[in-house]
């Protein structure tokens, strides 16, 4: 085996460019690329493949690359280019947030604690250096960058692929092969499918951040149970630990948690619990000492534990590269589930650490790992699998407790393989409708990664959500993979019946939904598990040569249900792929949830909506959805086992492959063929022919035996179907909708006031937020694809204040809008905002940008007297105006602030200097640079330095602040303060 330790990679002799070298490796049209032969030899092993051998040992095939990818090696980086046919789609990048046709898109792969992320952010939780595109003619190739260190893929430019990594990596293409589903399961070969979820698993789940107590929990249970609304897990959040301190419970508020567990058991539901990397630095605790006994901990550079910052205070962190760590941890994880654990929720394990502008450990830490995960490594070589890492050994320590039990462990952070053993969660999103439609798209671009167990905080985790938003995110989200609601502390309850009767009988609708489908569900889990399809798919998966299709981000299917979500708009316009797509629901039609279709030739299983999963079915009763095709021909498959265990690996299950077909004026329906020694229950099959416009024909009968359904006469089934869609239409006319509370009634401008506001033109899309503050939310630079500034509504972003008190006034008050100019005839596209911030003062801004300088954004503050009183002379109290904008920092390690100032010294401002102010002579001459060495690019502010009395940079977890701050002084009508201000990107050499 080869040593590793302080081994550097190069693109090998002299050659620094060309077509990349290949070989077949694992089976036939899948193919391995590197930069030379002596790379190959040199490469580090892969953590993404189950069997790293698998990668580095070549196969006898005939095939040849389609596509064959070129290299170039510069400055340590290893920039790799795969150039397909005009209309080619691309898909996949892992945990990305944005559009679902990645097209324009920029990614960077760096596990980053994301809170309240958006559209734009370019780094989330998880990293997967993998591109699924589809061709034009619907065949589709995958291609895996199969390197841990931080990787950008560039897709901004059409039918082109492109990775940047430092040297060296291999790269590995999967196809072209007939469909994108046969790209995945070629995937799942090389990295492994997902893990068989425990059937209880995929019921409904419900967390906060936190549940304070065992009496609060038992309450919540009780409260779905008296509600008959469906749920099969309660979580248990960082709170219920003894002062955070991991494998401690809270002595007083969850002092028993074995009695609250069996309580929870008694009333059909599981517990999860949270587990955190970061181990308190303490004396005395038995974690912290018997890591420390184990050497376990992550080192820094000088060969002592790093220490930093998380829920606990000071932490120290384990090394998961080491097996001695892994096993350490496992026999921990153990002992914790003899409490009566179901599950375990890792969390931070990017990993995050506070109070340092990384937010993660410095990349010169050091973990000593195994020779074949790759040896000792720096932490830039280890940061996108530590919290894969994490998972398994959390994977592992579940099975050591219980090898009867499939585990069941949900992971924030993870990477290519992350699969394997862990589900996952889109992470700290918000209660807003962008998140809802985005978190459609989060969670296919998971599944076409190669990770299909996965879905996000229903109704939003940060922020509140609405009664509209939480029903209609219930309504879609309860038919996403994993199916979970959770907010954070300091919102109101987002439980089902927080937000009215309205929406909690639209939310017991949605969930029911999702029991009537586990049966299905489950099945297709079964399929991810064994083969490495998908579970939940794009809508274009039903047709990928049909180019309309391919950028649906309101639909998606789930096997062959298509689920079409109205995201908000109350008249559903539905796009269906070519073929037979027969409407059909369970006697729930609502408005606010959305609408399902069969596809022709399909059966599914479903099931009685049932208050958990493993809740006795009354009846035994199963039914079948029967949608025949234009041949009259249908078929489907149900998966049985009992829920949990390994038995199933061995034979003990049922797969039951049931077909239906029309011979003459009768559909007969059978089972074809079976799979299996699970004995098939004596039970009722209920048949239910689909016929269109929800219309249905059906039969009883015991399941196994042949059963049949005479078809009535054309004009009959037209009949029935009319009938059918007019009953209908008069349900959901006549249904009570959740009440629209977003809508608000004013003055002039107070409807704009509630209203995300967007600003664009040809460089740049602004956000702008009247309601809290009258923030800049977002500052997109089209160009370059990079965002300079995203926030939280409510949080961050640009702002400006007014005063000298520490709470500032405008920071938080909601802001008119005084006037709106969209772009058209050649006009800039403007908005004017204006706050009260009392004693007759108003902060005033315009933000425009200029037609005649597109590569441009302006705004103009202004602090104004509108009405002082006259006993102070006609001026107001003193006051200073403050801008403060929030700019993100993509690679936090690599920006600098950087200006002349206006006594010629020059200024460069690194992360470290913390917080500078600069005045007098001091100040920037007009002009300062946010420069980011890793893009090549800077953005400059310019501003009046007549207005400007002082700036300040300071630098926080993630991102800047670059203040500017007028004079202090009091003002009146004919004296306003003013600030105006310009940004513009450039690229810099």
């Amino acid at each position: 085996m080869v040593n590793y330790e302080g081994k550097t990679v190069t693109s090998g002799g002299d050659v620094s460019s060309g077509n990349m070298l290949f070989e077949p490796i694992l089976e036939d049209g899948v193919f391995r690329f590197d930069c030379s032969v002596n790379v190959r030899h040199a490469a580090y092993p892969s953590i993404s493949f189950v069997n790293s051998k698998d990668r580095d040992t070549p196969i006898t095939s005939d095939k040849v690359p389609s596509y064959t990818p070129t290299f170039q090696c510069l400055l340590e980086q290893q920039v790799v280019k795969l150039e397909l046919p005009a209309g080619t789609s691309f898909y996949g990048t892992g945990e990305a947030s944005g559009q679902l046709e990645r097209t324009g898109k920029r990614v960077f792969t760096w596990n980053t604690d994301a809170f309240a992320y958006g559209p734009e952010t370019t780094s989330l939780y998880q990293s997967h250096p993998w591109v699924l595109a589809v061709l034009a003619n619907g065949e589709s190739i995958g291609i895996l960058a199969d390197t841990t260190r931080r990787c950008e893929i560039d897709l901004r430019k059409e039918s082109v692929i492109q990775f940047v990594a430092p040297s060296s990596y291999p790269v590995i293409t999967f196809g072209p092969f007939s469909s994108p589903t046969d790209v995945l399961i070629s995937l799942s070969k090389a990295i492994g499918t997902v893990f068989m979820p425990p059937k209880w698993s995929l019921g409904y789940q419900q967390c906060r951040w936190s549940y304070l107590s065992d009496q609060r929990v038992l309450e919540v249970a009780r409260a779905f149970r008296e509600k008959r609304i469906p749920c099969d897990v309660i979580w248990m959040d960082i709170d219920y630990m003894d002062g955070f301190h991991c494998f401690t419970f809270d002595k007083e508020r969850f002092r028993d948690p074995k009695s609250l567990v069996k309580g929870l058991h008694y009333n059909g539901f599981k517990a999860i619990w949270m587990l955190d990397p970061g181990i308190k630095q303490e004396e005395g605790y038995f974690v912290y000492d018997s890591g420390s006994k184990n050497d376990v901990w992550v080192q820094k550079a000088d060969g002592t534990p790093f220490i930093g910052d998380v829920w606990p205070g000071s932490c120290v962190f384990p090394d998961y590269t080491q097996s001695k760590a892994r096993a350490w941890w496992a026999n921990l994880v153990k002992d914790f589930i003899s409490n009566g654990v179901d599950g375990i929720w890792n969390d931070m394990n990017e990993p995050s650490v506070f109070k340092i502008l990384t937010k993660t450990m410095p990349e010169s830490n050091v973990h000593r790992g195994d020779c074949e995960l790759g040896g000792c490594q720096n932490h830039s070589f280890y940061h996108n699998v530590y919290g894969l890492l994490m998972a398994r050994s959390t994977y592992e320590g579940m099975i050591l407790a219980n090898e009867n039990k499939r585990p069941f462990v949900l992971t924030r952070a993870g990477f290519v393989g992350s699969q394997r053993y862990a589900a996952t969660w889109t992470g700290d999103n918000i209660s807003t409708w962008e998140h809802l439609h985005m978190s459609i798209s989060m969670v296919l671009q998971l599944g076409l990664s190669g990770q299909p167990l996965s879905g996000p905080d229903i109704g939003g985790f940060s922020g509140n959500a609405t009664p509209r938003l939480f029903g209609r995110w219930m309504g879609v989200g309860s038919l996403f993979p994993f199916c979970r609601g959770h907010s954070e502390a300091g919102t109101n309850d987002h439980e089902p019946w927080s937000f009215g009767e309205e929406c909690e009988e639209v939310c017991r609708l949605a969930l029911k939904r999702r029991y009537h489908l586990i049966p299905l569900i489950y099945t297709l889990f079964y399929f991810a598990h064994i083969r490495g399809t998908p579970v939940a798919t794009p809508t274009f998966f039903a047709d990928p040569r049909d180019p309309s299709l391919r950028k649906l981000e309101n639909s998606f299917l789930l096997g062959p249900v298509l689920v079409y979500a109205s995201q908000g708009l109350d008249k559903l316009e539905c796009t269906l792929p070519k073929g037979i797509w027969l409407s059909f629901d369970f006697g729930d039609i609502h408005p606010d949830l959305p609408a399902l279709y069969l596809k022709g030739g399909s059966i599914i299983p479903v099931g009685l909506p049932l208050q958990h999963v493993g809740e006795a079915n009354p009846s035994d009763d199963l039914t079948l959805l029967v949608a025949l095709d234009e041949h009259g021909k249908a078929e489907g498959f149900l998966f049985e086992d009992d829920g949990d265990g390994y038995e199933f690996t061995e034979g003990n299950y049922l797969l039951t492959h049931y077909v239906a077909e029309l011979q003459s004026s009768a559909v007969t329906v059978s089972v074809h063929k079976t799979e299996g020694s699970w004995g098939r229950p004596k039970r009722r099959l209920h048949i239910q022919l689909l016929l269109g416009g929800g219309a249905m024909l059906d039969t009883w009968g015991m399941d196994g035996e042949v059963l049949h359904i005479i078809l009535p006469s054309e004009q009959e089934v037209s009949k029935l179907v009319s009938t059918s869609e007019k009953q209908h239409k008069e349900r959901l006319e006549s249904t009570m909708q959740i009440p629209d509370v977003e809508a608000v009634s004013g003055p002039k401008g107070a409807e704009l006031s509630r209203t995300v506001i967007e600003l664009k033109n040809g460089e740049w899309v602004l956000k702008v937020v009247p309601w809290i503050g009258g923030r800049i939310i977002s500052m997109m630079h089209i160009p370059s694809g990079t965002q300079w500034l995203h926030s939280r509504i409510e949080i961050g972003g640009y702002k400006e204040y007014g005063g000298t008190e520490y709470l500032f006034a405008g920071c938080a008050e909601e802001y008119t809008v005084l006037d709106r100019k969209l772009e058209h005839a050649g006009e800039e596209e403007s908005v004017v905002l204006e706050c009260n911030i009392g004693g007759g003062l108003v902060l005033q801004r315009q933000i425009y940008l200029p037609k005649n300088a597109a590569n441009v954004i302006q705004i103009d503050s202004s602090i104004i007297a509108h009405n002082v009183g006259a006993g102070s002379g006609g001026f107001s109290r003193l006051v200073f105006l403050r801008v403060h904008p929030t700019f993100s920092l993509l690679h936090p390690a690599e920006s600098f602030v950087s200006f002349t100032s206006v006594d010629g010294s020059i200024h460069e401002i690194f992360p470290d200097g913390g917080e500078q102010f600069f005045e007098g002579n001091l100040i920037p001459n007009g002009e300062w640079r946010l420069i980011d060495k890793c893009l090549g690019l800077a953005l400059v502010n310019r501003f009046n330095v007549a207005e400007v009395f002082k700036c300040l940079v300071h630098w926080d977890s993630g991102a800047v602040n670059l203040e500017l701050w007028s004079e202090g002084r009091p003002v009146s009508k004919q004296s306003p303060l003013r600030i105006s201000h310009q940004y513009e990107v450039v690229r810099i050499p």
